[in-house]
């Protein structure tokens, strides 16, 4: 088995590779930002962001960033609070299912996110009658959209663990289900929980296609609008955004390792 892994220096060149390939479009569009139209460079574009004459044109961004990221936490609970025991349920109780569910939740990946639209329009518009037509109710959208991929890192989570074996022996002594799910199988599954939460973040704050047909206004439908009267905004706060995911990249994989380091120990 050895013998199939790679070298060091492949490992160094493939990440090399793949370093450039995202490094080099957002160190050409961090320096889009401090350029000017008359040639060389400025900090002007990032100071007007704390300019309080130009709020009223970075208005739209912060109410788009501000639907984002409740949209966010309303994509991540649908995540954790129904995908992952379903997926636990499935496991225990019905894994004859498995291939089945699984096929389910990974086709939405498959499936356009126009097309997606053309099919959801209907029900939002009966969720626009009964709960109103807020931008948090496109996380039942979103939900849908990030389940192949959140599915995806909550399951290698699950087949590295021995989780049946874990809840039987929680149930033997005694615990309840919401005991065996929250305080005996979440600490176990906590990096594929967490990496699900990242993607879901990601994708949410990614997102246009879906939010701009269902005239919601998020972050990426803001910038386009921001971006018709000052490119400059629209390219700071998309980097603003890539910087909170790799943020949010940096602590996952931390409380990844920490959580690991103490099983281990």
């Amino acid at each position: 088995m050895n013998g199939l892994a790679p070298r060091a220096a492949t490992r160094w060149i493939i990440g090399i590779v793949v370093g450039l390939f995202f490094a080099i479009p957002m160190a050409a569009t961090l320096l889009f930002t401090f350029s000017q139209s008359g040639g060389g460079y400025t900090v002007d574009h990032w100071a007007s962001l704390f300019d309080p004459k130009k709020a009223s044109l970075y208005a739209p961004i912060w109410t788009g960033l501000g639907n984002s990221l409740i949209l966010a936490v309303v994509t991540v609970a649908i995540v954790l609070l129904l995908l992952t025991p379903t997926m636990i349920l499935v496991a225990l109780r019905f894994p004859k299912l498995r291939r089945g569910f699984e096929f389910l939740v990974l086709l939405p990946i498959s499936i356009p996110a126009i097309v997606l639209v053309v099919g959801l329009a209907p029900i939002y518009l009966q969720i626009g009658r009964s709960l109103g037509t807020g931008a948090w109710t496109l996380a039942f959208a979103y939900g849908v959209t990030v389940l192949p991929f959140a599915y995806r890192s909550i399951q290698a989570s699950i087949d590295a663990i021995d989780i049946r074996t874990l809840s039987e022996a929680a149930r033997s002594l005694g615990a309840g289900w919401f005991t065996v799910i929250v305080r005996v199988l979440a600490p176990n599954l906590r990096q594929g929980l967490l990496a699900a939460s990242l993607i879901s973040v990601a994708v949410v704050l990614g997102e246009f296609t879906i939010a701009s047909l269902l005239n919601r206004q998020v972050l990426q439908t803001a910038l386009v609008v921001v971006n018709k009267i000052d490119p400059y905004a629209s390219a700071m706060f998309t980097l603003l955004a890539l910087a909170f995911a790799f943020v949010l990249l940096l602590i996952i994989g931390r409380a990844g390792r920490a959580r690991s380091g103490r099983t281990s120990s």
